[in-house]
């Protein structure tokens, strides 16, 4: 019958192409692209720690660790201030030695780190260490300073690296412009574990704001051995690549547009930065509040970092006419240069505000004022009572707030 035969030779719709298959459901995508950028960070972590393991991936020793309390500051002057050994000053050779007593295998032990700040980064830093090999002997190596910090030196290869080390040292040959603040040191297994954890406390370190961009907070410590905006953007081309060799080998796993999923995983990834991002911001709201919670306009001005500057110029302002007059502000720092302009408003300021130069003393009147807050470049002389500036620049001027670090002067 025909109905019959038209029966038999019918096959169902979803066959009716050799090879179709039903599409994967968007649920199946999310955790399809999950698994792809997770598998990513894995893959790009694991690559990292083949490169950065000095030895073994699980080593026996634990990390050593010694406190400010523990340090001897053996040349230099300075002193154990709460949890940190403050180097003031160094000696008149020009070098600070800070040592401690140590017995450890250096086998198990390829890296040490000193945790410092506001080193020079142009100081000439040595890690100095005895063993029991040679006694007599002094070993030293080179230490990187990156942001003020000491970077952790790495030994596995050093040759005099070797027995137990029975003392280690830090040697900082610089002028001290600002003291050196020193918590302690710790030698390193440079173990997988050890490594991934150091990546994962520089990663959430609290970056607190700076009064720059929000576009320059890149995610967690000064400096990083392995930042996380890379390691995403790399565990996202993985990913990627991975998506497209398995769009090749099972494409019935896959959806038929791979456009959307790929930019899905760029997205998620943004988003892995994004989060770090927002609990920094968490952070930052509780110590705002620590910092201005409850306080008057006027005790958050002075609680601000430029509290020091707001004090002057609120003095400044009691001393100067209510009437706006001519203001000439200059400072070392750009920044103090702004916001004296901005807090000294409404009177007519002028500040250069790139260079910090002053214009030619011919272009200040008698009647004008000069604020000078830490500005090396001018300076007054009581004999004459006059201001100078660039060598030959000089107007006569007279004292009327004198502070520490800033003064105020009325040109005559």
């Amino acid at each position: 019958m025909p109905l019959g035969n038209e029966g038999a030779g019918t096959l169902p719709a979803a066959a009716t192409e050799a090879g179709a298959v039903a599409a994967p459901s968007p649920g199946r995508c999310a955790r399809l692209g999950g698994l792809l950028l997770a598998t990513g960070f894995l893959l790009c972590l694991l690559g990292y720690l083949a490169v950065a393991v000095p030895a073994r991936w699980f080593p026996e020793a634990s990390a050593r660790v010694w406190g400010a309390a523990e340090l001897t500051l053996a040349r230099g002057s300075g002193q154990v201030s709460g949890d940190e050994l403050v180097v003031t000053a160094a000696d008149p050779s020009g070098i600070a030695i800070v040592s401690v007593s140590s017995s450890l295998r250096a086998a198990d032990f390829p890296a040490v780190a000193w945790l410092a700040a506001d080193v020079a980064d142009d100081a000439e830093v040595r890690l100095v260490w005895r063993t029991d090999v040679h006694p007599q002997r002094l070993n030293s190596a080179a230490i990187t300073v990156t942001a003020g910090q000491p970077m952790p030196t790495m030994l596995a290869t050093d040759q005099a690296w070797v027995g137990r080390v029975t003392g280690l040292a830090l040697t900082i040959r610089a002028p001290l412009d600002k003291p050196v603040r020193i918590r302690g040191l710790v030698a390193k297994p440079m173990g997988a574990v050890e490594i991934l954890r150091d990546r994962a406390r520089e990663w959430l370190a609290f970056e607190a704001w700076t009064g720059s961009s929000i576009n320059t907070v890149v995610g967690g410590a000064d400096s990083q051995d392995l930042p996380l905006p890379p390691l995403a953007a790399a565990a996202c081309a993985v990913a990627c690549a991975l998506l497209l060799a398995l769009r090749r080998r099972r494409p019935g796993l896959t959806p038929a547009a791979t456009g959307g999923l790929v930019l899905a995983l760029f997205a998620a990834a943004w988003l892995v930065l994004d989060a770090r991002w927002a609990w920094n911001l968490v952070r930052q709201e509780q110590a705002t509040v620590g910092t201005y919670g409850g306080l008057t306009p006027t005790e958050k001005h002075l609680a601000a970092e430029d509290g020091a500057l707001y004090a002057f110029v609120e003095q400044a302002r009691r001393v100067m006419p209510d009437t706006p007059v001519r203001v000439f502000v200059v400072a070392d720092a750009a920044y103090f240069r702004g916001r004296a302009a901005y807090h000294l408003y409404p009177h007519r300021v002028y500040t250069d505000r790139i260079d910090g130069t002053m214009p030619p003393a011919g272009a200040l009147r008698p009647g004008d004022w000069l604020a000078n807050f830490d500005a090396r470049s001018i300076a007054y002389d009581a004999v004459s009572g006059s201001l100078r500036w660039n060598g030959d620049q000089a107007v006569a001027a007279e004292p009327r707030l004198v502070v520490p670090g800033a003064a105020l002067f009325l040109i005559r």
